[in-house]
């Protein structure tokens, strides 16, 4: 299951949306990422990431993601992540 580390800012931005079947939804896209299910999402710059949902006012949300990597650190990303699940294992 992905970890979701929520910010203040972005619990204050999501209780002050009035449409409570909004939050709702929006909090279901969330549920969703941490069952591993993106949906649609869109890379912007420096590692912000867009989550986008098409209702309504076409809502975005926007996040940074930990615990990634290319071809050129594969292999040490491949280590690293035996090595934690391994931690969990415990």
């Amino acid at each position: 299951m992905i970890e979701i580390k929520r910010l203040t800012e972005f619990d204050e931005w999501l209780d002050g949306i009035k449409d409570n079947m909004t939050r709702i939804r929006l909090n279901r896209r969330l549920d969703k990422v941490q069952r591993g299910n993106w949906g649609d999402i869109k890379p912007l710059q420096d590692g912000v990431w867009e989550m986008r949902e098409f209702f309504g006012a076409g809502w975005r949300m926007y996040y940074i993601q930990h615990g990634d990597g290319d071809k050129s650190t594969q292999q040490q990303d491949i280590d690293r992540a035996v090595k934690l699940s391994k931690t969990l294992e415990d």
